[in-house]
C-alpha cells in the first residue's frame, strides 16, 4: 500500500513528503503583496547561496545539512539578518529530521529574537519550525493553532522567503483537511510570491502544491497543465530534489490515465533525481510507491523486487513510513503470487508498524487492502477478518476525532466565558475609577473657592478617606469577582478555571508529581430520573462534602464536570493513594445521601495514578495524567462500578508511548505492559479480592481478550 493514495488512488502523503512546509495563516489578511518590512537575503552573498543550495535539498540530508549550517552560523554577527536566515532554515531541518529537543531550542531561539526590524520575521519563522515538527508527526491541528497566534502585522512585516514559506504550509494544511478553496487561495498567493523572489525552484513548487489540491477538486485536465508549467520551472535551475518532486506529481496526475507510460516513466524519472540527490530516504519511498504502481498493473514480481529493494534503505535511513509501505507491498505482491500465509504476516506486520507510529488512518487502510487482496485469493475467513479489522480501526480514528473536537469546541466556551468576565470587570473598575476622578475634582474647586487652608485641609482629608474606601471597596469587588469565577457555584468546590491555575504549582517541565483521582458518581442519571434533579443536586452536595471529609487541606479538589470529581493529592509516597481511594469509597458509599425523608444510594467508580509511575519513574503533564485516570476509571465502571482502579506501573519511558498504551488499556494490561490495583467500595463483590480491600490485578483475573 503507497503511503500516498487518496479516494481517487492518488498521491497524498507522497506528497507531504515531499512538500517543504505547511502551515495555515491568521485570521487578518497578510497578503502576498505587502512589502516586506524586514530584509530576509543575508548581507553575505557566498552564505545566500548556501541557503539556497541547502533549502533546494533540504529533505535528502537534513541533519548532515543542520550540522553545516550550525558551523556557519557561529561565524555570523548576533542579531544580525544573516543570523536570523541559519537559525530559521536549521529549525526546518531539525524538524524534517524530526529532532525535537534541537526543534524546540531553535524556535525558542526565534521566539526570543530582539526587538527591532527583524522581529517580525523571527516571529513567522519561531511559528512555521514548531508548526513544520508538528506536522511531521501529524498533529495538523495543533500546527493549525500554533499559527493562527501569528497575526497580520506580523506577517506583513516578514520577507519574502519567510511569507512564500508560510503561505505554502497554510494550502498544504488546508489542503489536507478538505478546505480546498481556502487551499487554492493561500495556494495563488505562494506562487505570486515565489514569483517575486525570482527563483525558479519555489515557483516550481508552488505550482506542484497548486497541481495537488487541484487534483483532489476533481479537475484532473487542470492538474496535468498545471504539472506541466511547474516542469518547465524546475528545468531552467534544474537540481535533483525540486525534479525529484515535480516528477513524483506527475506521475500522481497521470495516475488514472488509460495509458501508464507517463506515470511509469514520471515514477522512474523521481526515483532517478532521488538517487542523483543521495536522498536515500526519499528513494526508499519512491522505491516503495513504484512498487504499488506495478501491483496495480498486475505485475507482483516486479513489485515484490522494488519493494525489497526499499525495504533495507528505510531502514537505513530510519524512515518508518517507506519501511511500513515496503513490508505491505512485499506482502500484497506474496499474497498475489500465491503466498498467502507468508504475505498476510508481512502486510500484519506492516500495519503494526504503522499503528506504533500513531498512523491509525493508514493501518486501517492497510486492513483493508489486506482484505481485498485475501479475496482475491480465495482466503475468505482471513478477508473477512481483515475488514472487521478495518472497521474497527475507523471506528476508532472517528471517536479520537470526535472527542477532539469536542475538546476544541469546550476551550473556545471557556476562552469566550473568561473574556466576557474580563470585559464586565474592566467596565465595571472604569465607572469607579471616574468616580473616584469626579470626586477629586470636587474637592479641588471647594478648596480653590473656599480660601480657607483650614477648610482645605479637612476637605482633602474626608478625600483621602473617601478615596482609600473606593479603593478598598474596589479591592473588594476584585477579590470577590475572582472568588466567584473559580468556584463552582453548587458545590462550592473549585472550577476548572481555578484548576487550571493551581495545577503549575504542581506541574514542572518534567510533568505532573503528584496523586490523581478521578470519581465519577455511578448511575447517576438513575438518581435524577428516579428522584428529581434537586436530588441530584443533593447527591453532589453531600459527594463534595464527603470528598472534603476525605482529604488534607492542601490537596485540590475540583468539580470536573456534571458528576465527575477531580482530586489532585501532593502526596504520592508509598500505599498513599490506594489508601485514599479506598476511604473515598468508604466514606461515598456506607452511609446513604438523605433527602426528603428518603435515602439515596450512592457509590462511585474512581481512577488514581501516583505520579512518577514505576518502573521507569514515567511523569506526564496535567492533561495526559487526567486522560490516564479517565481511562482507568472507566475500566472500573466497566467491571462493575463501585470500584477504584489505580496504576501501579506501566513500562513506558515517554508521554507517547503512555498515550499509545492508554489509548488499548485493557490490552496492555492483559500484555503485562501495565499494572493495575483494583478497590472495591462496600457492598461490592469483587472475583479475586475480599469487601474494601486491595487487589493486584497483575495476579488476579485477565479480561477475556488477554
Amino acid at each position: 500500500m503507497p503511503r500516498f493514495l487518496v479516494s481517487r488512488s492518488t498521491l497524498c502523503a507522497a506528497l507531504a513528503a515531499l512538500a517543504l512546509l505547511c502551515a495555515c495563516s491568521p485570521r487578518g489578511d497578510g497578503g502576498p503583496d505587502v512589502p516586506s518590512a524586514a530584509a530576509s537575503a543575508p548581507a553575505d552573498e557566498a552564505l545566500a547561496r548556501d541557503l539556497d543550495r541547502i533549502e533546494r535539498a533540504a529533505r535528502a540530508k537534513p541533519t548532515q545539512y543542520e550540522q553545516e549550517l550550525r558551523a556557519r552560523g557561529a561565524t555570523l554577527a548576533a542579531g544580525s539578518a544573516g543570523q536570523l536566515d541559519v537559525i530559521s532554515l536549521r529549525g526546518l531541518l531539525a524538524a524534517f529530521a524530526r529532532d525535537r529537543a534541537l526543534t524546540d531550542q531553535l524556535a525558542q531561539q526565534l521566539r526570543d529574537w530582539p526587538a527591532g526590524e527583524l522581529r517580525a520575521a523571527a516571529t513567522v519563522a519561531a511559528a512555521t519550525v514548531s508548526a513544520e515538527y508538528l506536522r511531521q508527526h501529524g498533529d495538523l491541528r495543533e500546527a493549525r493553532k500554533l499559527l493562527m497566534a501569528v497575526d497580520a502585522a506580523q506577517l506583513n512585516g516578514a520577507g519574502l522567503v519567510y511569507r512564500w514559506r508560510y503561505f505554502r504550509q497554510l494550502a498544504a494544511i488546508s489542503s489536507d483537511a478538505g478546505e480546498l478553496d481556502a487551499s487554492l487561495t493561500h495556494g495563488h498567493n505562494a506562487l505570486r510570491l515565489a514569483e517575486q523572489t525570482g527563483q525558479p525552484w519555489r515557483v516550481a513548487l508552488s505550482l506542484v502544491d497548486l497541481a495537488f489540491t487541484t487534483l483532489r477538486a476533481d479537475t484532473p485536465a487542470r492538474a496535468r497543465q498545471i504539472v506541466a508549467q511547474a516542469l518547465t520551472e524546475a528545468q531552467k535551475d534544474p537540481d535533483p530534489m525540486t525534479l525529484n518532486q515535480v516528477y513524483t506529481m506527475r506521475g500522481i496526475v497521470h495516475a488514472d490515465d488509460s495509458d501508464s507510460s507517463i506515470t511509469l516513466q514520471a515514477n522512474s524519472d523521481a526515483l532517478e533525481q532521488a538517487a542523483a540527490a543521495g536522498a536515500d530516504s526519499v528513494r526508499a519511498l519512491g522505491l516503495a510507491n513504484f512498487a504499488d504502481y506495478h501491483l496495480r498493473q498486475g505485475h507482483p514480481a516486479r513489485a515484490l523486487e522494488l519493494a525489497e529493494q526499499a525495504l533495507p534503505l528505510a531502514r537505513s535511513t530510519r524512515n518508518t513510513s517507506a519501511e511500513s509501505v515496503a513490508r505491505s507491498n512485499i506482502g500484497l505482491a506474496k499474497i498475489a503470487m500465491g503466498r498467502v500465509a507468508e504475505g498476510r504476516d508481512d502486510v500484519r506486520a506492516a500495519i503494526t508498524l504503522d499503528e506504533q507510529q500513531g498512523a491509525m488512518a493508514y493501518a486501517s487502510d492497510g486492513w483493508k487492502e489486506l482484505a481485498g487482496y485475501l479475496e482475491r485469493a480465495g482466503d475468505l475467513a482471513g478477508a473477512v477478518a481483515a475488514y472487521r479489522e478495518h472497521r474497527r480501526m475507523v471506528d476508532r480514528v472517528l471517536r479520537d476525532e470526535t472527542r477532539k473536537l469536542l475538546l476544541e469546541a469546550q476551550e473556545r466556551q471557556d476562552a469566550e466565558q473568561r473574556a466576557r468576565d474580563i470585559e464586565l470587570l474592566n467596565r465595571d473598575n472604569a465607572l469607579k475609577a471616574e468616580q473616584v476622578h469626579q470626586r477629586n475634582l470636587a474637592l479641588a474647586l471647594w478648596a480653590a473657592l473656599g480660601g480657607c487652608v483650614v477648610v482645605s485641609l479637612v476637605l482633602l482629608y474626608q478625600a483621602f478617606r473617601r478615596v482609600r474606601r473606593t479603593n478598598q471597596a474596589l479591592a473588594h469587588s476584585n477579590a470577590s469577582l475572582k472568588r466567584q469565577s473559580e468556584t463552582d457555584p453548587l458545590t462550592g468546590l473549585a472550577n476548572r478555571r481555578h484548576f487550571q491555575a493551581a495545577i503549575r504549582s504542581l506541574s514542572s517541565g518534567e510533568g505532573l508529581a503528584a496523586s490523581v483521582f478521578l470519581i465519577d458518581v455511578d448511575h447517576f442519571k438513575r438518581i435524577n430520573d428516579s428522584f428529581g434533579h434537586a436530588a441530584g443536586d443533593a447527591v453532589l452536595v453531600e459527594m463534595a462534602r464527603r470528598l472534603r471529609e476525605a482529604v488534607r487541606d492542601d490537596d485540590l479538589i475540583v468539580r470536573w464536570g456534571g458528576e465527575e470529581f477531580l482530586i489532585v493529592a501532593r502526596t504520592r509516597e508509598g500505599m498513599f493513594a490506594p489508601q485514599l481511594a479506598q476511604r473515598l469509597l468508604d466514606l461515598i458509599g456506607t452511609e446513604p445521601v438523605p433527602y426528603e425523608g428518603r435515602s439515596i444510594h450512592v457509590t462511585a467508580s474512581i481512577g488514581f495514578v501516583s505520579l512518577p509511575v514505576a518502573p521507569h519513574g514515567l511523569r506526564l503533564s496535567w492533561e495526559r495524567a487526567i486522560d490516564l485516570v479517565d481511562t482507568v476509571m472507566y475500566l472500573a465502571k466497566a467491571h462493575g462500578r463501585n470500584k477504584a482502579y489505580g496504576v501501579e506501573r506501566i513500562h513506558a519511558e515517554d508521554a507517547v508511548a503512555a498515550a499509545q498504551l492508554t489509548a488499548r488499556l485493557e490490552a496492555a494490561w492483559s500484555e503485562g505492559r501495565v499494572g493495575l490495583m483494583a478497590l472495591s467500595g462496600p457492598g461490592a463483590h469483587p472475583a479475586a479480592a475480599p469487601s474494601s480491600g486491595f487487589q493486584n490485578l497483575d495476579d488476579g483475573v485477565r479480561p477475556a481478550s488477554a
